[in-house]
């Protein structure tokens, strides 16, 4: 492996840089965005690290996608050997499809025991609320305050971080999510009452309740992972009121948190539908969808479902090998070891700058929400930004949450290491003092 300690070498010009952006507007359109003021050009990728052309190498502490991380051996090999013999669809019989299924879902709770393949987490939330109508019978979807479930029109219209100008169906209620740094209390009872109220409001309207979904570890509303059991009344509420819980587990699945496989147990409640993403194939487009029989029983009977290339063999391989990997390399274990080390070392950090406001944390998946005041616990968005392109300059890549965009996500590769989290804590303990000093 390159070293990634050794002095930075002689970067590409700006002129090329900008070139390339430019060459990039042109071709990709202007709906696209980039990360960082000053963009990251990567070559190459391994384990935690991610290279520019030049050979300088950036620790990833945000990419969960490849959660086994990047070009992972294991997986690689996996996916080249299933390409060179077969890839086809799924109207075909496949024994490694069936494989894979069998194992996914041992899992997962009993009562969870179907599994649907599509490419994307987009696509598997699409026909988590078309299966969730067909069975409730409503129309009614209940959404958190900054969520954010898919590109497709329908999803895009449900995932309020899209943007102000985003226009949110009629059929779309939203309610807060449940923050703990800035609500006291029980935020799980708190959290139960705004999903009811939003059911009757949907009720004024005569829209019947079709499903509430629910990212389980809140990413894109700033990360909200404690109290552990506080989805516990909301469930409750929305299935009293006929509809469906649908846990979105695109971010927070594959063992990220450390002390479950799924951000859904940590919370003792067994979801009726559970949308799986990218994670799965360890940036493979392979996802899911697993349900409750008695859930997809209706909507199997009303129509049929074909995706063309969603559970190919290449992408069951690909999962199979990412399954390999978390068992192989103990990676929930190392999870929640390394995030109560980065944990700790961020409390530390949030002792001696003032900026840092509240700490959030399950196992690799961490909030650390900065506030100009903490009297006040008055956003401090700018400085997050500065925070996010700071690290970029000393080549640690992580981005930001919130709908203030001032909570530091941070959600590297489950291979992440005590060693690593000590280069990212130097480096953000460097680049908030140099922000303070401002």
């Amino acid at each position: 492996m390159t070293n990634p300690h050794r002095p930075a070498a002689k970067g590409e010009s700006a002129e090329a840089t900008r070139a390339m952006i430019a060459r990039r507007q042109q071709l990709l359109g202007p709906a696209y965005r980039l990360f960082y003021e000053n963009p990251v050009h990567v070559v190459r990728g391994e384990g935690v690290w991610l290279y520019d052309p030049d050979g300088n190498a950036y620790l990833d502490v945000y990419n969960n996608v490849a959660c086994v991380g990047h070009c992972h051996p294991r997986v690689v090999e996996a996916i080249a050997r299933q390409a060179s013999v077969l890839n086809t669809h799924t109207r075909y019989l496949h024994d490694l499809v069936l494989d894979y299924a069998e194992r996914l879902l041992s899992y997962f709770p009993p009562d969870l025991g179907h599994v649907m393949f599509t490419c994307t987490g987009s696509e598997a939330n699409d026909l988590a609320l078309r299966i969730a109508k067909a069975h409730s019978g409503g129309s009614g979807f209940i959404v958190t305050q900054n969520a954010y479930h898919g590109v497709t029109d329908v999803l895009a219209g449900m995932s309020p971080s899209l943007g102000a100008s985003m226009v949110l169906g009629d059929h779309v209620r939203i309610v807060p999510a449940p923050d703990t740094y800035r609500s006291g209390g029980d935020v799980g009872s708190a959290f139960a009452e705004h999903v009811e109220a939003a059911i009757g409001d949907l009720a004024r309207s005569g829209v019947r309740p079709a499903a509430l979904i629910v990212d389980t570890i809140f990413s894109s509303d700033g990360i909200f992972p404690d109290p552990t059991g506080l989805l516990k009344p909301a469930v409750e509420a929305i299935r009293r009121a006929g509809g469906l819980f649908i846990a979105d587990e695109v971010q927070p699945g594959f063992g990220r948190t450390g002390s479950h496989m799924w951000g859904f147990a940590r919370h003792g409640i067994v979801p009726d539908l559970v949308s799986l993403g990218k994670p799965m194939g360890n940036g493979h487009p392979v996802a899911g969808l697993v349900a409750r029989p008695e859930v997809l029983s209706t909507f199997g009977a009303r129509m049929r479902y074909f995706n063309t290339f969603g559970g190919n063999p290449v992408s069951c391989a690909a999962g199979m090998a990412v399954l390999d990997v978390i068992e192989g390399e103990a990676l929930l274990g190392n999870a929640r070891r390394t995030g109560e080390y980065l944990r700790t070392g961020l409390d530390e950090l949030a002792a001696r700058h003032a900026l840092i406001g509240d700490v959030r944390a399950a196992g690799l998946f961490v909030g650390v929400e900065l506030v100009r005041e903490h009297s006040t616990r008055e956003p401090a968005s700018e400085a997050a930004a500065r925070v996010v392109n700071g690290l970029r300059e000393r080549r640690i890549l992580i981005s930001t949450a919130g709908p203030n965009g001032n909570v530091l996500k941070i959600r590297p590769p489950l291979v992440f290491t005590c060693e690593n989290a000590n280069v990212f804590l130097a480096a953000l303990d460097d680049t908030l003092a140099e922000i303070e000093r401002i």
